[in-house]
């Protein structure tokens, strides 16, 4: 792949539905892509325009998108897409797309678009639902336009409406429904009859029947209720609510047990919570992070990370898609306090960099707000220079890593951290260290693979971040019995149960008699996928339920095992995350007494996976003659 396919690559993985594609699938789009570069005022396509056999994907600056009259509809910046919803509808144009300033935009055929994206199951749903929840109607164009925005998955989300509607009997005097609206802070009351509702009043009915004199305030709401009302289930997603407000002209959406007015009031969902839940979507949190200028902005986003985390989880959103949505808006928040650092410093870097995030970072498995681990990798320079630079380096690094730790993000305890001049190296001392691990695997170097090897640019130079990894394969190639070490490795913690098929606990220390799932659960699958991948010599695949899928591909002879593993890696992933959210901890020691008899079984079927996986690459590896 040619370097301009590589940057093309880098920047699309960061922005659905690309995001979503398998690595192999996004590198071909990427190899088939036009870049156009745009003067201020340009035009990609005008109104009335025959429809061309391309959609578009800003990469720097911002495309408006104009009606006829010249009205700004809408302002697409980085990773937006547009012209898709057109490209669809064929036809001609009925929205001008012009440069606001100076843009690049990435030109993307309609053949790519069938044979890569609306063929990966994942992608071509993202697109499905951003249609319905992205959709902006233009009703003077008769048409609409859609603006996929970055990481936006709020359409899938069941909407979060208020379980405590206030209420009012069909008797109630006008006068004292709106004393009771002011009591209680909200813009509605429900009228209902023997817990049904029969009719609503909104703070718009109390201003156009009441303020202007046309209902006198002593009669009954009966007299400017709106009635029937409109109910909707309990599981109503937000696309839905928004359709349907929007088709009824309505604010207000009335949640009853079974979704029709015969059953109990549940709920009431207005247009304004509808407008929160958008302001708190991974989305807009992320175009948020871009526009902060401080850190204590960063470290309100990422508590509201934490809040929306908590919503998909509750929601059931598959969690290897929460798990990409959060690390996105941890790269994000990480890019912007490195772009502060340099902003900041009077010196400029001496030399090209690279930031990196390592481990559960690395692998974009972060979920909860745990402790920092990253390196950083800067160029080769001259004898005479090697100190000043990594100088620099290391005080840029410890400014980040403290306002990382502002944020959120503790300081690692084990001091993995590019702060370190351990792991603040120039790309050959990185090269040469990865060598001493592999040639000489002893359990403090093997600890360390499992570490560093897990790695991915969030900052800087790509082309650094490729030659370590060249440098790993090199080494790996050179000392292929580093591969048996590294297997040995992973059998280290067996399926965690003992011979009476109990779970095996901690025996003593603070958190004794707690299962540790990381240690006994996750690692062992973790160890395997990245033992297999290596062994395939596949780069740039961390991620461990797609080191798996990519396992499937390569091996289908053994599809039925790595398939059971990715099912089991996402139970143990979303377990975690709500342990660690109900607990306010890390997830990784659980109480076995809090949990039921369901949770208990699902964790002892993913134990299953990690036998089988263990027992695939024992006969392998042939690691019994190495036990």
């Amino acid at each position: 792949m040619n370097t301009i396919a590589e940057r093309i690559y880098d920047f699309l993985k960061g922005f659905p539905p690309f995001n979503l594609l398998t690595r192999d699938q996004l590198l071909a789009v990427s190899a088939a892509v036009d870049v156009i570069y745009l003067e201020k005022n340009t035009s990609v396509f005008d109104v009335g325009e025959t429809i061309e056999n391309h959609f578009y994907v800003v990469k720097d600056g911002a495309i408006g998108l104009y009606r006829n009259d010249s009205t700004l509809v809408d302002e697409c910046d980085e990773g937006d897409v547009f012209g898709l919803r057109a490209l669809l509808r064929k036809g001609n144009y009925i929205l001008q797309a012009k440069a606001i300033e100076e843009t690049i935009v990435y030109s993307i055929s309609s053949k790519l678009l069938e044979e890569y994206i609306t063929t990966n199951p994942l992608a071509s749903k993202f697109l499905m639902h951003s249609f319905i929840s992205n959709t902006r109607t233009e009703q003077d164009s008769g048409d609409t336009t859609i603006v996929v925005d970055q990481q936006n998955i709020s359409d899938l989300q069941s909407a979060d409406y208020s379980k405590n509607p206030v209420t009012c009997s069909s008797s109630t005097t006008v006068k004292d429904a709106a004393l009771l609206m002011s009591s209680k802070h909200v813009g509605s009351v429900v009228v209902v009859e023997k817990c049904k509702p029969i009719g609503i009043i909104t703070d718009k009915d109390l201003r156009i029947k009441i303020a202007t004199g046309k209902v006198p305030i002593s009669e009954a709401v009966t007299a400017i209720m709106s009635c029937p009302v409109k109910t909707f289930p309990e599981n109503i997603t937000v696309a839905e609510a928004q359709i349907a407000m929007l088709k009824h002209r309505i604010t207000h959406l009335c949640i009853t047990k079974d979704g029709t007015p015969n059953t109990e009031l549940t709920g009431i969902l207005s247009e304004h919570d509808i407008i929160v839940l958008r302001e708190n979507n991974a989305s807009a949190l992320i175009k948020e992070v871009k526009r902060s200028t401080t850190v204590e902005q960063l470290k309100n986003i990422r508590q509201r990370t934490e809040q929306l985390l908590e919503r998909y989880i509750e929601q059931e959103i598959p969690i290897d898609f929460v798990s990409r949505l959060i690390s996105a808006i941890n790269d994000a928040i990480t890019q912007r306090i490195i772009d502060f650092s340099l902003k900041e410093t009077t010196d400029k870097p001496p030399v090209k960099f690279a930031w990196l995030a390592i481990g559960s970072q690395g692998r974009q498995e972060q979920l909860l707000l745990t402790d920092q681990d990253n390196a950083l990798v800067f160029e080769d320079v001259s004898k005479e220079n090697y100190e000043a630079t990594k100088t620099y380096f290391i005080e840029f690094a410890k400014k980040i890593n403290a306002d990382l730790a502002l944020v959120g993000f503790e300081l690692c305890p084990a001091d993995m951290m590019s702060s370190n001049p351990k792991w603040c190296l120039s790309v050959s001392e990185w090269s040469q260290q990865f060598s001493r691990w592999i040639t000489t695997p002893d359990q403090d170097n093997l600890m360390l693979c499992t570490i560093f090897f897990d790695y991915e640019r969030v900052y800087g130079d790509m082309t650094l971040v490729n030659q370590l990894s060249d440098s790993i394969f090199k080494s790996i190639e050179a000392h292929d019995i580093f591969l048996n070490y590294l297997g040995r490795n992973a059998l280290q913690n067996p399926p965690p149960l003992s011979f009476f098929r109990q779970f095996l606990v901690e025996d003593d220390g603070e958190h004794k008699d707690q299962f540790d799932i990381k240690a006994r659960a996750m690692m062992p699958l973790e160890d395997t996928a990245r033992l297999l991948i290596l062994s395939h010599n596949i780069k740039s695949v961390n991620n461990t339920i797609e080191r798996f899928e990519k396992l499937v591909e390569l091996e289908p002879q053994n599809k039925e095992t790595y398939q059971f593993c990715i099912e089991s890696y996402k139970d143990l992933l979303r377990f975690r995350t709500e342990q660690g959210l109900t607990n306010k901890d890390s997830g990784r020691f659980i109480d076995l007494e809090t949990l039921n008899k369901g949770n208990r079984l699902k964790l002892k079927r993913s134990f299953k996976a990690v036998k089988s996986i263990q027992e695939l690459i024992k006969t392998r590896f042939k690691l019994s003659q190495l036990m």
